[in-house]
């Protein structure tokens, strides 16, 4: 790919884990009561043919990594488990008290943070207490994420226990270099030896998490990971491109210089070098970033074409309603997005009041709900269409303008009425998406929001 191609599509622009994404939501006219009403709403329409998402929020973690822009807590007192945890079933079962009638539960998803902080234990309590308040879907996915340094065999087969079939290991790169200016020491042996243990233990899906552009990580450091990886054989993984965004308060990014970041056409080199050795060791590009063995169902969720994303990122079902448990979290009634309160101390405050710990969100619009549904097709399909006169929008010809340059560069092909992305143009399906942004178009950021594209 030619370095002027990578250079002029690199540019500030959001992952689409929500449209619109949360710079842009119109808070004033967002209340709690608007957030239970779409709530209800959504929970009627989905609970008894789709079920509901839970991800649930665990904030603590022993140290700091510095690529981490996640919403975090550094603290080694595990005595702050029980209250967190505690706080948790308190949150939920104010949301059961509102909903019409038992919810049932296709997906959970543990997130963080670093959820296996706590002890197996405590995460066998939480899960035990939401799942009292519910039924389970017979197809349901319990997934969680775990730091391969204390990821004990307990937490595995505790979980396992409990229905979790799914485990995500955070790995990043194996370069000692690159984990010493990340702050996440992390030999190969910790991660070969939890993921031997899951295999072993009966998990059906074993992700691994790569990052791709980190500070002073070379060619030759992302081919040795890649090669380590597939050695282990995950039945997935994602490749992210690292989101520097150093401005973000509270973020750990201040471990190295930004001239120690790969730039540009040196950056690319390590995520095409990376895609072309998973495709030969039989992984299948899923999404963007993604990458699954095709006996896993993500890839079959991606040929059937019901992959969907959302604020846990790809997953391999839909559903309408995703409720988020914790600080920080934020939930999603396909009508409004939700966002609870990121201080624990201000978090244990409202539930102490009995009152959910929202703290702001967006109500979509119809204009909203059209833009979200093609930005979801792109990101999960690399395709959308609008001969459904419910896919419209006047804008459309001027959405249409502005991705022929696109189309000329080999990105996609636009026909009729429908646009899809080519195998050239999937590395910048988030610049596609930005065509359909028509709250970004109309006002650009002033500040810096987002991490770059490429």
């Amino acid at each position: 790919m030619s370095v002027s191609i990578i250079q002029k599509y690199n540019v500030p622009g959001p992952r689409y884990t929500s449209y619109p994404t949360v710079p842009y939501w119109e808070e004033t006219g967002f209340s709690k009561n608007l957030w239970i009403d779409t709530l209800i709403k959504s929970f009627k329409e989905s609970n008894q043919s789709e079920g509901i998402s839970i991800y649930i929020h665990l904030p603590f973690c022993e140290s700091l990594c510095t690529f981490c822009g996640c919403h975090k807590r550094i603290t080694k007192r595990h005595d702050v488990e029980h209250p967190y945890i505690e706080a948790l079933l308190k949150e939920w079962e104010l949301y059961c008290a509102i909903l019409p009638e038992k919810p049932i539960i296709k997906e959970i998803h543990l997130g963080g943070g670093t959820p296996t902080f706590f002890s197996a234990e405590n995460l066998e309590h939480l899960i035990l207490g939401i799942i009292k308040h519910a039924k389970i879907a017979k197809n349901h996915e319990f997934s969680f994420e775990g730091h391969p340094n204390n990821t004990t065999k307990k937490h595995l087969e505790t979980l396992y226990n409990v229905g979790f079939r799914r485990v995500s290991f955070g790995v990043q790169d194996y370069s000692e270099k690159v984990q010493t200016a990340i702050h996440r020491i992390q030999p190969f042996h910790n991660v070969a030896k939890v993921t031997l243990w899951a295999k072993e233990i009966g998990y059906t899906s074993i992700s691994h998490d790569l990052v791709f552009g980190l500070p002073f990580q070379s060619l030759n450091d992302a081919i040795d990971t890649i090669d380590k990886t597939k050695s282990l054989q995950p039945d997935r993984l994602a490749y992210y491109s690292y989101a520097h965004v150093p401005w973000i308060k509270g973020n750990g990014q201040r471990g190295f210089n930004d001239e120690d970041l790969p730039r540009d056409d040196e950056k690319r080199k390590l995520y095409e070098e990376g895609k072309k050795r998973l495709a030969q060791n039989g992984y299948y590009e899923i999404g963007m970033d993604h990458f699954a063995l095709e006996t896993d169902s993500m890839y079959q969720a991606y040929q059937e074409k019901k992959l969907h994303r959302n604020f846990m990122g790809y997953t391999s079902g839909k559903t309408q309603l995703m409720i988020g448990l914790g600080v920080s979290s934020i939930s999603d009634s396909w009508y409004s997005f939700a966002q609870n309160i990121k201080s624990v101390e201000e978090y244990y405050d409202s539930l102490a009041q009995n009152e959910l710990p929202v703290c702001k969100g967006h109500v979509l619009d119809d204009e909203d709900l059209i833009i979200r549904k093609h930005i979801l097709n792109l990101m999960c399909h690399f395709y959308t269409s609008w001969n459904d006169s419910n896919l419209y929008l006047p804008e459309l010809p001027e959405i249409i303008d502005s991705l022929k340059e696109m189309e000329e560069d080999g990105l996609l092909t636009l026909r009729n009425d429908e646009i899809t992305v080519t195998e050239k143009g999937k590395p910048f399906v988030r610049n596609i998406c930005m065509a359909f942004d028509l709250r970004l178009k109309r006002k650009m950021p002033e500040t810096r929001l987002f991490s770059m594209t490429v």
